[in-house]
């Protein structure tokens, strides 16, 4: 089969001949060959063969309504014909991002009242550094420029969004600039040790106490952190972590700032996922299920303390993005949360889909033998591959057998991600039982295929 006018070979030899992939050897993978997707629709993707794979990944965690919505497709075509691009500067705006904003803040937690839009999650992170830095320099306080993030965290790939973030491998591609600072992550599986969940939780936050004190609370601007690890393996922190976190944000007068790329607009069942765990931040930064992946639009949400401090004391904000608050994306964006409003889908994963795909996990993996945890929480999810359950011990090549794990799911028609020793999920918002199923019986034949080829069964 071919789709437009090349096979697919001829579309892997052009795609390695102009190419450099994400997080890839690319070398390695022009020798494979780059599996071409032609089409999607629903939760369903098809290859330029004409395979059809169910995407358990939401395309990289955005498409919330799945491919081909009727609806998202005629607004991004209606404002192309009305107007198809115009910028927020010269004192201008435009009607739809206006729209988007009386939306967006309809649907957030009262204490935020103004956005940044970008394209992007890393331009948010990028954008939070340079705002947080200004609200303190405002305030009178410009000594305070220090972002603490988590070692494997993960906030972007442009230069500050890769120093905010802790994965030690992109900091190696001069990835880290001065003034960042970090701490561990609260991954209670592999660093829990013999303290109990509770306690390993308090550990975990009391870090950050540590690190504000090590450095002087008085020149320490925020705590940036996901509200639940994406990239960096679908962690979620024990329960009392947060509030932790919290209170010592609040006692040194350090802003909390949540990553919700990944957890904003529904994933976890609640609109954000700082609401499922029960804080409240001083930032958001947004994108991804913003538009549902169709369009790219990011965005940096700010409480009011932060907004009232630029506006009324800041004088020139000195940023600004060609396409920030792009007429297209924000129409797009409006249709999508429209969608996931009147349809009612965040509660559906709240008190459905995502009980459901929860206990579907749980029922297939609890007793599987290469399976040591489950995590998760909606419509989101990561099963830890582990070699002894009982004692929390890890494959000492877990990274190798998570990636056969994925290899086998994309020959079993199945696209779930591998990060460290675990297999993560993430499927649209719209998932219905079956493929819920779907996904979790051909995760199964993958992990089985995955232990008996590697001898581990």
């Amino acid at each position: 089969m071919t789709a437009g006018t090349h096979t697919t070979a001829q579309y892997q030899a052009l795609d390695a001949a102009h190419h450099i992939h994400a997080f890839l050897d690319q070398k390695a993978l022009n020798a494979e060959g780059a599996l071409v997707i032609r089409k999607g629709q629903g939760l369903n993707l098809w290859d330029t063969d004409g395979k059809r794979y169910l995407d358990g990944m939401s395309g990289l965690w955005c498409t919330a309504l799945g491919y081909g919505r009727k609806d998202l497709n005629a607004a991004a075509s209606r404002q192309l014909q009305e107007l198809p691009y115009y910028n927020l500067f010269f004192h201008t705006t435009h009607p739809r991002v206006v729209e988007l904003s009386e939306l967006l803040f309809s649907l957030l937690p009262s204490h935020y009242s103004h956005a940044i839009y970008t394209n992007s999650g890393s331009e948010a992170n990028e954008v939070l550094i340079r705002t947080v830095r200004r609200y303190w320099q405002v305030v009178g306080q410009a000594q305070k420029r220090i972002m603490i993030g988590r070692w494997n965290g993960y906030h972007g790939s442009t230069l500050g969004s890769t120093a905010l973030g802790g994965m030690d491998f992109m900091h190696e591609m001069g990835g880290m600039l001065p003034d960042f600072a970090h701490i561990g992550e609260p991954h209670y599986y592999v660093q829990g040790g013999e303290l109990s969940e509770a306690d390993f939780g308090l550990k975990a936050a009391q870090e950050l106490e540590s690190k504000i004190l090590e450095l002087g609370a008085q020149n320490v601007a925020a705590f940036v952190a996901e509200p639940f690890q994406g990239a960096g393996g679908m962690i979620f922190p024990p329960a009392n972590y947060w509030a932790e976190i919290q209170r010592i944000c609040r006692q040194y007068d350090v802003l909390l700032c949540a990553d919700e790329v990944i957890g904003g607009f529904g994933r976890t069942g609640e609109w954000f996922a700082h609401q499922h765990f029960g804080f409240e931040p001083d930032t958001l930064t947004i994108a991804k299920g913003l538009t549902s992946g169709y369009v790219p639009m990011g965005g940096l949400v700010l409480s009011k303390r932060i907004a009232e401090a630029l506006v009324e004391k800041g004088g020139v904000f000195a940023h600004g993005l060609t396409y920030g608050g792009h007429p297209v994306a924000a129409a797009v964006a409006i249709a999508n949360l429209t969608a996931l409003r009147d349809e009612k889908i965040v509660e559906a994963v709240k008190h459905d889909s995502g009980p459901y795909l929860q206990k579907l996990l749980r029922e297939t993996f609890a007793g599987h033998p290469l399976i040591g945890d489950i995590q998760g929480q909606g419509l989101v999810a990561a099963l830890q591959f582990a070699e002894d359950k009982s004692s929390r011990k890890r494959f000492a090549n877990e990274n190798d057998i998570a990636w056969h794990c994925r290899t086998v799911g994309f020959d079993e028609g199945l696209i779930i991600r591998s990060t460290a020793g675990r297999m993560i999920m993430a499927p649209a918002l719209v998932a219905s039982h079956a493929e819920l199923d779907e996904l979790v019986e051909k995760t199964r034949r993958a992990v089985d295929r995955t232990g008996r080829e590697l001898g581990l069964l």
